[in-house]
């Protein structure tokens, strides 16, 4: 979404309406205010043409407006394109990706007509003060003048007890934020007053977060958030996923400010999250799974299911018939691409990851190579869906960046114990204390003492237990060191194969000679 796509926050819009109802915005024949244009124009000039983008945004989102059902709790809704949008974020994305020259030819019929209207300096001059989001922040900088009143609540009720009476929150929201330290300072006091524990990042791209606490508590959070100006006409209630947990579920509260509010390594002033793929809801993509599957056995499918995540998360769960590539971290997800670009050519791709948000910025990358016929993406992302259809597509257990690592929608187990290959999908950290990777160890291997990722970190716990001094080991496990760091699906790339280990004596650790079962698993961290 641009950044002049905030019309409605101290602009008043029936104004402007009436202040331009004379113009033709259907003219084809005005100038076209393109990047060229928009250099050769003075200061004052530019400040007419920001302030026309605006007002032709907010016209052309204007006239897409309906009403809302009659049991829903908003007033209006938006149509365009024989889609029905109903929260603001969704059309005002929409209208920027798909209508880009109608916005640049009513922006030049605005300034066409502020060429000709007196006095529009002050007009421009009003206009920018009359912002009320910008006025209310500059006299109320105070952060506690944006926290909730809980003083009716007693301590008990704000305090989770376990897992089974709190819950657990998983949203994002982009949106150009002038000052994230000022957010970042409000959402630690937020949090601390409300007891919540979790990881919040913020960057000026916008905020990302996963929160536990009371179910009281969230219900709070997520009141003010969406009461919130900075972030109230971009999120609904919608936005904010919900999974029965807790505070338990994370060690503590961090919060902090970033370049990204998800880790791909590439700054957002070169891959923004203004140019994402196209949005399904979750029964739109199950029919284009649905339609996927059918045609899996055709030579000419020309549709790839790509799943977005890191490969100990797919590992555990994924969608029927997907590409889940073989990366540790989604900051390789842009050189994953590089490196496969052919695969993903004159290919439609449907995306996924646990919420959403890296589709957001994956997908804008996988655009910006201008290979693939179409990019799609799962809103929402597999939360949203399993709560649709908690039977459907996606087979096995959602992972989740936090001490629960998992959660079940259904009964399918679609990975094995580490050792023996039994079914098994739980979780376990690596023995080893230095190290932060996780394992898949069944009861009956762990019983045998098979608690270690592999053998090289098995034979670490037993230095340290030998030697307690030497606090510290490079982090070189045998597990990490036989993976390609960026995996390679073309065809044509011949791969080297591996040299036979010798087998284990009696009671020593087993490595897995099934491909990734033995796999570099870091510390749960959102990347």
């Amino acid at each position: 979404m641009p950044s002049f796509t905030s019309p409605d926050q101290g602009d008043d819009l029936e104004a402007c309406v009436l202040r331009f109802s004379d113009l033709d915005l259907k003219d084809t024949r005005l100038i076209n205010p393109s990047s060229g244009l928009k250099a050769e124009l003075d200061v004052s000039t530019k400040k007419k043409y920001s302030f026309a983008k605006k007002k032709a945004f907010a016209l052309f989102v204007k006239t897409k407006e309906v009403p809302a059902r009659p049991f829903e709790c908003k007033e209006k809704w938006w149509k365009c394109c024989q889609q029905l949008f109903r929260d603001r974020i969704s059309i005002h994305r929409h209208v920027a990706i798909q209508h880009a020259d109608e916005i640049c030819h009513q922006t030049a019929s605005v300034l066409k007509q502020l060429a000709v209207t007196p006095n529009t300096s002050k007009s421009l001059k009003s206009e920018d003060s009359r912002n009320p989001l910008k006025e209310y922040f500059t006299y109320n900088r105070e952060v506690s003048a944006w926290l909730p009143d809980i003083s009716c609540f007693s301590p008990d009720e704000l305090i989770s007890q376990g897992s089974d009476g709190g819950e657990v929150l998983l949203y994002y929201c982009y949106r150009d934020l002038e000052d994230p330290h000022w957010v970042c300072a409000w959402q630690t006091a937020l949090c601390q007053h409300l007891s919540l524990t979790g990881k919040v990042r913020i960057a000026t791209e916008g905020i990302n977060g996963t929160v536990g606490g009371s179910k009281l508590a969230t219900r709070l959070y997520v009141e003010v958030m969406l009461s919130c100006p900075l972030f109230k006409d971009y999120m609904c209630e919608d936005d904010f996923k919900t999974s029965k947990g807790g505070a338990c579920c994370f060690p503590e509260l961090r919060v902090g400010v970033f370049e990204e509010i998800v880790p791909m390594g590439i700054s957002p002033n070169k891959i923004s999250y203004k140019k994402p793929g196209i949005h399904l809801s979750p029964g739109e993509f199950h029919k284009e799974v649905e339609e996927f599957l059918s045609q899996a056995n055709e030579e000419q499918n020309d549709t790839i299911l790509l799943d977005c995540r890191n490969f100990y998360e797919s590992k555990i769960g994924r969608f029927q018939g997907c590409l889940a590539p073989d990366i540790r971290k989604f900051s390789y997800f842009p050189s994953y691409i590089d490196k496969n670009l052919e695969l993903f050519r004159e290919k439609k791709v449907l995306m996924y990851c646990t919420g959403g948000i890296r589709c957001e910025r994956g997908s804008a990358y996988l655009k910006a190579k201008g290979v693939c016929k179409e990019v799609f993406q799962l809103k929402g992302g597999i939360h949203k869906y399993l709560e649709e259809f908690p039977n459907g597509f996606y087979k096995g257990k959602l992972f989740v960046f936090d001490e629960r690592y998992a959660l079940s929608y259904n009964s399918d187990i679609v990975s094995e114990c580490s050792y023996c290959g039994a079914p098994w999908d739980q979780y376990k950290l690596c023995s080893t204390p230095q190290c932060r990777q996780l394992i898949l160890a069944c009861p009956a291997c762990q019983r045998q003492g098979f608690t270690a990722c592999c053998v090289t970190c098995q034979d670490k716990g037993r230095r340290l237990a030998l030697s307690p001094t030497q606090s510290s080991f490079k982090e070189e496990c045998e597990c990490t060191a036989r993976r390609p760091r960026i995996p390679s699906e073309l065809p044509q790339q011949v791969r080297l194969p591996v040299s036979p280990r010798p087998r284990p004596g009696v009671g020593e650790h087993r490595p897995c000679s099934r491909e990734r079962q033995q796999q570099d698993f870091p510390r749960p961290s959102q990347s």
